[in-house]
């Protein structure tokens, strides 16, 4: 049974059907019968055959609109999904789009702050600096002398999402019910998160609130800057910041890379993720070059901070061991780490995925160059393989694999021989001593009061239950042992010997007695009944050593064996 075709999404189901066919999911299409949808497309039909290019994929999701953009680079957080190469590609996605006519930026402007756009600033520029699926921005000057930049959300891009999300669910519930596919990969928590994201970004607010709060957390690193938002300014639509003089770190020619402390600069710009990662749990999760400004004064800017990560502390202290792991070489640590960060599901297999993690790991500890170390492509193939080996590890920590990945390049960019790893060793004393200090910080240190109250509250009260109950019915003692077979078995052998023992040393001790006991019947001179139980007795003895002796060595050697 196909889904049911709603008209006024026809073409955003067309769309859909067409990248699946062409990209070597023809399956989908057909289970979920979207072939109604290609009608009069015969030339994609005729091409399915053909292998798609990944950076095919990510053009065609860019020429689709803003929300195939977004969801272009949520599947790059997904690696059980897409292959390696359509992650690369998907990564590198950037929402580039025509500008739209300045008179609506300005009527825009002017319905979200309330005046008209002369009264709230002194000038206004009408050619925008950029412009992206989702928004534009333009210069403006306060009425106080500041220059700032005005984001201004596109016209009807709040409709176009809703359109076309509500296309995508449509698809999405068919196939989590009715596919093979769905039921494995769970599309319909991928959407959502999809969901999630878009409606983030279009709330400039939220934006704003996340550039105050990285600018905060940032403040020690003098050569890193965040553009902090003008509140009064600033609404779901339009997002004003202070503007940030300098020029795309690509942009930097080889010569005035020479001017510059690239070490330095590579060096503190790491450093200042590691702190978000690791101590804040709070990071820019989209540091592309495009993202990223060389000031005029020679510092680093962070721009566009719509996409963030958020790391909760147990997640930290995996990623810390998995970093460390990394660095030093430990594949078998890093991967243990890993496991412990997600979730396992069926199809798990921890042996293939410690192996794969090895290599990993020491490939990266043998790369010959810095262009050869990038931890974010590290982080993105174990992802990878936890995926394919049945662990579910968080979208946090495929987001992180993004930005380190995205990171690497501008390092590379600001000093070629940057060594992320050594970056890494030489922050870990400094890392663990700021998790430490954030551990013992008074609101850790509040929690754990009100938790020993509680705990000291209620003792009294437990400890008369189970005194009562030790009264009243005395104590019932389980015991699981894990090789409970094995356990017997051995038990009954030592019983066995105990007793085949007592009953030599009976026989001994009555042949000592019946020694006294003068007969007519003599064996060797000897009484001939003492005799007898001399003689049994020493026959079970040598049958006790002999068992004794073969039995163990042979256990020993399945042992060694197993």
């Amino acid at each position: 049974m196909g889904i049911s075709l709603r008209p006024e999404h026809l073409k955003r189901y067309r769309d859909m059907a067409r990248l699946a066919m062409k990209y070597g999911r023809s399956d989908l299409v057909r289970q979920a019968g979207l072939e109604d949808a290609l009608e009069g497309t015969d030339q994609v039909l005729q091409s399915t055959d053909a292998p798609g290019l990944a950076d095919e994929l990510a053009d065609d999701l860019e020429r689709m609109g803003p929300t195939y953009v977004k969801l272009g680079q949520l599947l790059s957080t997904r690696p059980d999904l897409v292959p390696p190469a359509y992650i690369d590609a998907l990564t590198r996605l950037q929402d580039r789009l025509e500008p739209f006519p300045a008179e609506d930026a300005e009527r825009i402007v002017a319905e979200e702050l309330g005046v008209r756009v002369s009264k709230a600033f002194l000038e206004f520029d009408s050619e925008p600096l950029a412009a992206a699926s989702l928004g534009q921005v333009h210069r403006a000057k306060l009425r106080d002398g500041r220059t700032v930049a005005v984001k201004v959300q596109r016209p009807g891009v709040r409709e176009q999402l809703v359109r076309d999300m509500d296309a995508i669910e449509d698809v999405v519930e068919f196939m989590d019910r009715h596919t093979r596919a769905g039921r494995q990969y769970e599309f319909g928590r991928t959407f959502e998160e999809l969901r999630k994201s878009l409606m983030a970004e279009l709330d400039y607010r939220r934006e704003a609130r996340n550039a105050s709060t990285l600018d905060e957390n940032l403040a020690e690193f003098q050569r890193i800057i965040v553009p902090r938002p003008v509140e009064d300014y600033t609404t779901s639509r339009v997002l004003t910041m202070e503007f940030i003089r300098g020029r795309k770190i690509t942009s930097i020619s080889p010569l005035a890379r020479l001017e510059l402390d690239g070490d330095v600069l590579a060096e503190e710009l790491f450093r200042a993720y590691l702190k978000q990662i690791l101590v804040d749990g709070f990071f820019h999760a989209d540091p592309h070059p495009g993202n990223v400004f060389l000031t005029d004064d020679r510092r680093v800017a962070l721009l566009d901070v719509g996409m963030v990560g958020r790391i909760g502390p147990d997640l930290q202290q995996h990623l810390l061991r998995m970093l460390l792991a990394i660095a030093d070489g430990q594949g078998a640590e890093a991967a243990r780490a890993t496991i412990q960060a997600g979730d396992v599901r069926s199809g798990y297999r921890e042996d293939i995925f410690t192996a794969d993690v090895k290599t990993l790991v020491a490939d990266f500890a043998t790369a010959r160059n810095a262009e050869n170390i990038q931890v974010g492509r590290v982080m993105l193939e174990v992802t990878r393989s936890a995926a394919e080996n049945g662990i579910r590890l968080p979208v946090e920590l495929t987001m992180l694999g993004r930005a380190l990945l995205a990171l690497d390049q501008v390092g590379r960019t600001l000093d070629p021989q940057f060594d992320p790893n050594a970056a890494i060793q030489r922050n870990a004393s400094d890392l663990m001593r700021r998790r430490m200090m954030k551990n013992v910080s008074p609101s850790r240190m509040f929690s754990n009061m009100l938790e020993m109250n509680e705990l000291v509250q209620k003792l009294p009260g437990r400890v008369n239950r189970a005194l009562e109950a030790i009264t009243e019915d005395g104590i019932e003692v389980r015991v699981r042992v894990p090789e409970e077979k094995w356990l017997l078995q051995g038990m009954q052998k030592i019983s066995n010997r105990i007793a085949v023992s007592l009953v030599a040393s009976a026989l001994i001790v009555s042949a000592a007695m019946m020694m006294r006991v003068e007969t007519r019947y003599q064996i060797l001179g000897y009484p001939g009944v003492a005799m007898i139980l001399f003689m049994g007795a020493a026959a079970l003895g040598l049958l006790l050593v002999f068992d004794i002796l073969v039995s163990d060595v042979r256990q020993r050697r399945r042992g060694d064996e197993k």
